[in-house]
């Protein structure tokens, strides 16, 4: 049995807290600037908005969003910090570190002519941050510092710098489930960040084979990498990669759920979809029991398959019409950060399938 000094010296190893904080800030950034066009010098003084009045036009549900989304960046940056500074001081500079990144964006959007600097906006971040640093304070060693959530990752999962990579591309594949605009599981779709038209006319049948096949092979990729990071036995990989695709198909349930109209939650239930759905888990189900080697390339495989696919979709009407709700104002951070997250998703687990080692654990 290992002691208790060597499993601290292996919690202290462990660099997730650090990239998920590093990756949810920079998310924050993107969304928080997005769709970064038309800037553009106002010529007003880009500290004047603090000292501007209660805004005429405001809702619970902006104070609660502006609250809440800077509630994970204080509660990931204490237990990265953490080991270095203590918990006091790593709640002090997180704290800190939230509420300058908000002054410099929220100064930033002075130069952006669809975003409004906001007093009320930095509050709120402030006091989300403050929060989220409390939390991260107590119960962040539990989930990500040495705490006994911590210990069962490390019991089952994949120990090391490879783990907790894969581990942050798990959590960056349900960040982008959120995205109510894409297909279900459909990651690496670049047409809309480069501004690219869809190469292939729009017709019903076409758009429900390709989606059929998208969504059957991102089921495989997903799957796969789940498993990979399982350091049990077959039964053990295998409920992980259901496990993970159940967890996906909730928060895609979800996020339609809430973001959208309630009576939507299920949209992304198509024919198509749920096709390849079935296809894809009778597909993993299938492979799981093969050498670690070939799950690991047919999982890349799959992966760019499915990228080349969901590029190849034709523009679906149903989505266009969505987005006119989609992009309201008080979703535009958050549709900046998922569109990001889901946009380069393949192209981050590519490479940490090609470089990681058949047997490492």
């Amino acid at each position: 049995m290992r002691s208790r000094t060597t499993e601290s010296a292996a919690a202290a190893e462990s660099r997730l807290p650090l990239y998920l904080a590093s990756a949810y800030t920079l998310l924050a950034v993107y969304g928080s600037l997005y769709p970064f066009s038309g800037w553009r010098d106002s010529g007003v003084p880009l500290t004047e908005f603090l000292g501007a009045a209660w805004p005429r036009y405001y809702t619970a549900f902006d104070l609660v969003a502006n609250f809440v989304a800077y509630l994970p960046l204080g509660f990931l940056w204490v237990p990265a910090l953490r080991p270095l500074i203590g918990t006091a001081a790593a709640v002090v500079v997180a704290t800190s570190v939230g509420t300058g990144f908000s002054l410099s964006v929220e100064m930033l959007q002075n130069f952006l002519p669809s975003r409004v600097p906001s007093n009320v906006d930095l509050g709120g971040n402030a006091l989300g941050t403050l929060a989220g640093a409390l939390a991260g304070a107590r119960w962040g060693r539990a989930l990500l510092d040495g705490g006994r959530i911590d210990a069962l990752r490390r019991k089952f999962l994949m120990h090391g710098r490879a783990g907790d990579v894969g581990l942050l591309l798990i959590a960056l594949w349900l960040l982008a489930q959120l995205n109510p605009l894409t297909l279900l599981f459909g990651t690496g779709e670049l047409r809309s960040l480069l501004e690219l038209q869809a190469p292939l006319p729009y017709s019903a049948q076409a758009f429900a084979d390709i989606e059929a096949a998208t969504v059957c092979a991102q089921t495989v990729a997903i799957g796969l990498i789940a498993g990979r990071l399982a350091r049990g036995s077959q039964r053990e990989r295998q409920a992980l990669a259901l496990g993970l695709v159940g967890a996906g198909l909730l928060v895609k349930t979800l996020a339609l759920a809430l973001l959208m109209q309630g009576a939507q939650a299920l949209a992304w239930a198509t024919t198509g979809s749920l096709v390849g759905l079935g296809a894809g888990l009778l597909i993993l189900i299938a492979v799981t029991p093969a050498p670690t080697f070939l799950r690991q390339a047919l999982a890349a495989l799959a992966l760019l398959v499915a990228t080349a696919l969901v590029n190849l979709a034709p523009d679906n009407p149903y989505l266009i019409n969505t987005q006119h709700f989609w992009f309201a104002g008080q979703f535009l951070n958050f549709n900046g950060a998922t569109s990001l997250a889901s946009s380069l998703w393949p192209f981050l687990a590519l490479p940490w399938l090609f470089l990681l080692r058949p047997r490492h654990e």
